[in-house]
């Protein structure tokens, strides 16, 4: 087949066909009524598919050209100056703690035994940095309906040990970042804005909308299948301080010095004439470690994925409008059963999901099952009270490692109350009525 083509022309000719396939065999198929319908889901055409393929050509396994092609695309959409990708929301916020740890912070950086407020009702992941390194998480109460950290708690949380705010942006809804970027300033705290359920949602603050993860000293994203777009496994840091992107690229690339990417060497001009720590004079460069840090890099066949993803992006996010709203007046009748989710103030949020909290006790368990029996996927707002899990056993028979201000009751009433459903693009507005349909009718049973 290729006998008469060069390398340019197979390759386009391999492309084609790919495109040609994914129209036939992953054309998703029209819902209808009866089939499963997950909270979430991918929504992709040939478009990735051909990116993959075409970085997979090149069999440059690690980052290359699609990395900085996906780095500078979202650093560009969101109006900040760096973007590092990693390989998961996890990593990312793994990485975005660990640079406030640096020693190029000097007074401001996070030493063992340092606090950082945040809030048990999220994803454990954006807490376990904390833990593993050896600060000390305080936790604070979220509110209902917003389900987002309660302002009113923070200086309630403050001690002389406090460094750093680290919470998500919950399903999409901006916290008040108004109140929690006053409160840091004000303390000469670092806030880190956990934004992996929250990409494309924007606030208002000071005059000028700005989007979440970008107010913040540094904010993250994941982009793991089900959230806001995907490249299978990855996620991203950035910030606008160029000392902190300075300490992520490290923390991401092993803890090394070197700022050179992949397959480069030596763009300084000085690998082999410095001195470093108590190493010879010329150590080269490369294997100078300024940090103690991780390989967390991406591969270029998810960077190739996720920069297609990136072109559709502003259309998944008016979808995810559209179908919270569809879902919110399908629900409103049922307001002396549920309370429906309210956007925070000043918010344009990006919805992940929707929100709902029972009034009544045992109506989650009656709804949720339910649905889930009728192929409606339900989730719960991830670990509840994360205090709570047997990865806290230790720490709480202990009384030591994490602190709580107050008793977090409106946290605890959403590990027994709360549910969400989905809004992803894939959704029809048929799927969406069904879901509140199906409520109704678990209610009403």
């Amino acid at each position: 087949m290729f006998e008469d083509m060069n390398e340019q022309e197979a390759r386009e000719h391999i492309l084609k066909e790919v495109a040609e396939y994914c129209d036939k065999f992953h054309q998703k198929k029209e819902y209808k009524k009866g089939d499963r319908m997950p909270y979430a889901s991918r929504v992709y055409d040939h478009d990735e598919m051909v990116n993959l393929v075409d970085s997979s050509l090149e069999f440059w396994l690690t980052s290359g050209r699609y990395t900085a092609e996906f780095e500078k695309k979202l650093a560009g959409y969101l109006n900040v100056k760096y973007c590092s990708l990693v390989n998961s929301g996890s990593s990312a916020n793994l990485v975005a703690f660990m640079a406030l740890t640096s020693p190029l912070l000097g007074d401001r950086r996070v030493k063992r035994g340092d606090e950082v407020i945040t809030v048990a009702a999220g994803f454990p992941t954006t807490v376990t940095p904390i833990i593993q390194y050896g600060a000390v998480p305080v936790f604070v109460d979220v509110t209902i309906p917003e389900y987002n950290i309660d302002v009113a708690e923070l200086e309630k949380a403050l001690s002389d040990k406090t460094k750093a705010v680290m919470i998500a942006h919950t399903l999409g809804n901006p916290f008040d970042l108004k109140a929690v970027s006053d409160f840091c300033k004000a303390h000469d705290l670092w806030l880190v804005e956990d934004n992996c359920d929250a990409l494309g949602s924007r606030y208002e603050i000071d005059g000028t909308w700005k989007f979440t993860g970008t107010i913040g000293d540094i904010g993250t994203s994941s982009f793991y299948p089900p959230h806001h777009m995907t490249m299978g496994e990855g996620g991203a840091v950035y910030t606008d301080n160029p000392i902190l992107n300075k300490v992520i690229r490290s923390f991401r690339d092993w803890g090394r010095d070197c700022s050179c990417p992949s397959g480069m060497d030596n763009l300084c001009g000085h690998r082999f004439d410095k001195q470093y720590g108590e190493l010879p004079l010329g150590y080269d460069h490369k294997y100078v470690y300024s940090h103690f840090g991780y390989n967390l890099k991406a591969t270029d066949m998810q960077a190739a994925i996720g920069c297609a993803q990136l072109d559709k992006f502003p259309s998944f996010v008016e979808k995810r409008k559209e179908h919270h709203e569809i879902l919110f007046k399908a629900l409103e009748d049922l307001s002396d059963k549920l309370i429906l989710p309210v956007k925070t103030g000043k918010s344009d949020p990006s919805w992940f999901g929707f929100m709902i909290t029972c009034k009544d006790e045992g109506d989650r368990e009656k709804i949720v099952t339910y649905l889930e029996k009728n192929g409606i996927q339900t989730r719960m707002l991830f670990a509840g009270n994360l205090t709570k899990h047997p990865c806290f056993d230790e720490m709480r028979e202990k009384g030591e490692g994490y602190r709580v201000v107050g008793n977090l009751e409106v946290t605890d009433r959403i590990m027994k109350d709360t549910f969400w459903i989905g809004v992803y693009p894939g959704m029809t507005e048929e799927m969406l009525l069904d879901m509140a349909k199906a409520i109704h009718e678990a209610l009403n049973r």
